[in-house]
């Protein structure tokens, strides 16, 4: 691995310098990285004192960019890859975990709030949630947080924004680019001593660079707190989405060296696009018992009405999901020694009914999808039981043992409805119940040193389409994939707090692994098809150094190397063990930079870097390496008393590199076509935004 050892040793070397630099600074006083806070559900809040690798990004870090597209800031965390086209197509893997997945996210549960957004079909989507309604996202990588679910790949939790800087304001922005560019925001924040509101409408646009890639997006959030009082308050969210999203598809390689804005000719002949209707709402009660006990207990619903025509079919699915979630925190002492602890359970069931279409595109004069006879109707009903606990025990000062428990249970039925048949009854099936232990060792030396060990077991369940046999029945035999990750790991401040780095090591083996096998146009058949094997090292570091009075600078340095592959993997009687893990890079870095200058201009600069990512499971075909270069500036600046203005302009992508943004993997070609791998990256781009912000 020479590249893994070259990295590594620049890496070092890089931040042996950045800190012997620090160290002849006396005479500049240097101001404090502020400490970080993470989930309020977490056992313990402070990030130092928890022994998992928890990625953070904070409202300002998440509008780093141009605010319309998460892809860019959240491949700053180490370990985490997300592949992103034409916004709507996203797929993202922790440590190598979801990244055979062909379209979409799974292996991995996301919440919102304390709103599940993986639905009963194991997909998690987090791009209908405008950037600019988020406070913070924290990024669980591994089966660490029994809390959430023991998911293999982790979890992602999403804060909503909050409004508490006085008592009324007022936002208004927009954001307009390249390819037709546009996004308009409007906000309206109230806060008082017994309650709050955030109101939010957003409208996001763009024709695309590529044929058949529009873009329109619109929302409305509502969020907020009632009746809150010293010990108790109730919380309220809602949001609505409407999209409509024309699909380009991917394409060969000959396409994308050549003509990378092309679409692929039956989606671009077939005018197809998705399109749906989606509604999240919630509200969480948050009371103390005592001084010793509290608890949190949420209710929500989730629905969505999506219409996809595609050149094999049209497809409409329906999903309405609702849930509960309760949990109880609190401490006790055992003697002298220190014990906090949360247990709790969450339920929800998940209603899924889809229906296929024949597609008569070829028939209807060059106008696009047009609706046939039906093909196929489905329905199918999951039971989602997940009871979870954890405590952490203060042994010493400087010695703490924390530990956990997840206990799931999944039960489903089907219901083939069309075409009607004596042999098509109602199939209920359900997994075994699946227990999730964690445990973990933190060692602080200081106050500003922290070192952990842990050990967890985490599961994935099924998709949808992993669950079925070629006829459309529940597969018996199909099982959830399981796998214990080991993880060694160190959190250090330096110079007072103004140097921060984490290192993280981790060893990880799945088994039963899940392959959805492409037997037609739109049919998979799902097997346990082996295992895999995940290794790695991931770096950060984040400095803040006031250069002087006038300026400030603030640089990050990130970096995971891995080794992702198949231990033993057998598909079609061909043995792919040995080779590496499809549709993840084993390496990427990422660094950058801001500028701030006192009277309130800035500039950033971020870098990243992607190595190949192999494209199929026998390791034939390889994406090429890439690395991306981001330019921004602006400036903010008060006009009158209580309202401010900001103005930024950016550069992405500023060498024009041609690359694949999103990987279609184990892509096969019809007859002797090529297969469609590729899924282009936008080419340089260039943005403008404008926001007036108003405090009263």
């Amino acid at each position: 691995m020479p590249f893994q050892k070259c990295f590594l040793f620049l890496l070092i070397f890089f931040v042996s310098k950045n800190i012997s630099a620090q160290e002849n600074i006396d005479s500049v006083k240097t101001q404090k990285l502020n400490e970080v806070l993470i989930s309020p559900l977490h056992i313990n809040r402070d990030l130092q004192n928890s022994p998992a690798s928890i990625g953070i990004l904070s409202k300002k870090e998440l509008l780093r960019n141009n605010a319309t597209d998460i892809s860019n800031v959240i491949n700053t965390i180490p370990g985490v890859f997300m592949q992103s086209s034409n916004i709507t197509t996203t797929r993202i893997s922790i440590r190598g975990i979801g990244a055979r997945t062909p379209y979409g996210t799974n292996k991995i549960r996301a919440f919102y709030g304390n709103i599940p957004l993986t639905s009963g079909n194991s997909e998690t989507v987090i791009d209908d949630i405008d950037l600019q309604n988020i406070n913070q996202v924290e990024v669980i990588k591994g089966p660490l947080s029994s809390i959430y679910g023991a998911g293999l790949g982790g979890a992602i939790l999403i804060s909503p924004q909050i409004f508490n800087k006085g008592n009324y304001q007022t936002e208004i922005s927009s954001v307009f680019g390249s390819f037709g560019l546009l996004k308009n925001r409007i906000g309206f924040n109230l806060n008082e001593k017994s309650a709050s509101l955030n109101l939010s409408y957003h409208n996001l646009k763009t024709d695309g660079w590529r044929e058949n890639s529009a873009y329109n997006r619109e929302g409305i959030t509502l969020g907020g707190e009632l009746f809150r009082k010293k010990n108790s308050k109730l919380t309220y969210f809602s949001n609505y989405t409407y999209l409509k999203a024309y699909i380009p598809s991917s394409i060969n390689k000959t396409t994308f060296e050549n003509n990378p804005q092309a679409g692929a000719p039956t989606w671009v002949n077939s005018k197809g696009f998705k399109e749906y209707k989606s509604t999240l709402a919630g509200l969480a009660y948050d009371f103390k018992l005592n001084d010793h006990l509290q608890n949190s207990t949420s209710v929500f619903i989730n629905y969505k009405d999506s219409n996809e025509p595609r050149p094999f079919d049209i497809l409409r699915q329906y999903t309405f999901a609702s849930g509960v979630r309760t949990q109880f925190s609190g401490d006790f002492n055992i003697g002298k020694v220190k014990n906090q602890f949360i247990a709790g359970l969450e339920y929800f069931r998940d209603n899924y009914s889809g229906n296929t279409f024949q597609n008569l595109y070829q028939q209807n004069n060059g106008n696009g999808s047009l609706q046939g006879d039906q093909l196929t109707a489905t329905d199918q009903k999951r039971h989602f039981y997940n009871v979870f606990s954890q405590i952490r025990t203060l042994l010493y000062d400087q010695f703490e043992i924390q530990a956990g428990l997840n206990y799931n249970k999944t039960k489903f039925e089907l219901q083939n409805d069309f075409p009607a048949s004596a042999n098509n009854p109602k199939e209920k099936y359900s997994y075994d119940g699946i227990f999730s232990p964690q445990l973990s060792f933190l060692f602080k030396p200081n106050e500003i040193r922290t070192f952990y060990f842990s050990v967890s077991r985490g599961f994935s369940l099924p998709a949808t389409e992993e669950t079925l046999t070629s006829a459309g029945n529940i597969n018996q035999d199909i099982k959830p994939e399981t796998g214990y990750n080991f993880e060694l790991g160190g959190k250090l401040h330096f110079f007072g707090k103004k140097l921060y780095t984490e290192i993280a090591m981790y060893r990880m083996e799945i088994k039963d692994l899940l392959v959805a096998k492409r037997i037609g146009d739109d049919q998979y058949e799902g097997v346990n098809a082996g295992k895999t094997f995940h290794e790695g090292i991931e770096i950060s570091l984040n400095h803040n150094w006031p250069i002087n009075r006038i300026f400030t600078l603030n640089s990050y340095v990130g970096s995971s190397i891995g080794n992702y592959e198949f231990k033993e993997f057998v598909d079609n009687g061909k043995d792919f063990s040995g080779n590496k893990l499809t549709g993840v890079p084993a390496n990427t870095a990422n660094a950058g930079f801001t500028l701030n200058v006192k009277s309130g201009f800035y500039f950033s600069a971020d870098f990243q870097f992607t190595d190949k990512i192999p494209m199929n499971d026998s390791n034939a075909n390889f994406s090429d390496s890439y690395s991306l270069l981001n330019l921004k500036t602006g400036y903010q600046f008060e006009i009158l008393s209580g309202l401010k203005a900001h103005l930024d302009a950016g550069i992405n992508n500023v060498t024009n590199q041609k690359y694949a943004s999103m990987i279609l993997t184990n892509a096969t070609g019809v007859g002797n076509t090529q297969p469609r791998f590729y899924y282009p990256g936008l080419p340089i781009n260039y943005y403008g935004i404008i926001s007036l912000n108003y405090l009263f």
